[in-house]
């Protein structure tokens, strides 16, 4: 029998992404598709079981929102949210907070790195993500930033590395 695999995601927040907050795009609809469908390869040949998402505005939410709507077809998947701090929302708009609340009510499980916002608590999520997955499926267009830190990361640590350009 296959291990069960983790998978973790990282991603471009929406200033980075092409579509910006317009998820109604044809990019953004298409990338949504591409994602679900690996997904589900994965699920189905790979054994992943347990997602981790980072919770942050842009790719973390979509793909937890997508791993949320396959729970429908895999009711044996987990998502694990992984929060930098407390507040990591707080100042957010209120759209945005609410779509954050909605997906972390349904994860099956939340961890922590920080009670409160420190300069590194972005990156040790980061990290903890990594160091707790299997796969890493990362949308990611080359530019410098944290999604290239966290794909480094990966890479020294032997994690394989799914890389969708947006």
């Amino acid at each position: 029998m296959l291990k069960l695999k983790t998978l973790a995601f990282t991603g471009l927040r929406p200033h980075k992404l092409p579509w910006g907050v317009d998820e109604s795009q044809l990019a953004c609809l298409s990338l949504k598709v591409d994602i679900r469908k690996r997904l589900i390869l994965l699920i189905e040949d790979e054994n992943v079981r347990r997602f981790i998402s980072g919770m942050a505005m842009g790719i973390d939410q979509i793909c937890g929102e997508i791993v949320l709507e396959l729970k429908e077809l895999y009711p044996d998947i987990t998502l694990t949210a992984a929060v930098p701090c407390i507040d990591q929302e707080a100042c957010w708009q209120q759209k945005q907070r609410d779509r954050y609340a909605r997906i972390l009510k349904q994860c099956d499980s939340v961890h922590i790195v920080s009670e409160t916002y420190t300069n590194e608590c972005m990156e040790k999520r980061n990290r903890w993500m990594v160091d707790n997955c299997d796969v890493l499926l990362a949308v990611w267009d080359g530019r410098p930033g944290g999604t290239g830190n966290t794909i480094r990361y990966a890479k020294s640590n032997g994690v394989e590395i799914i890389l969708l350009n947006p």
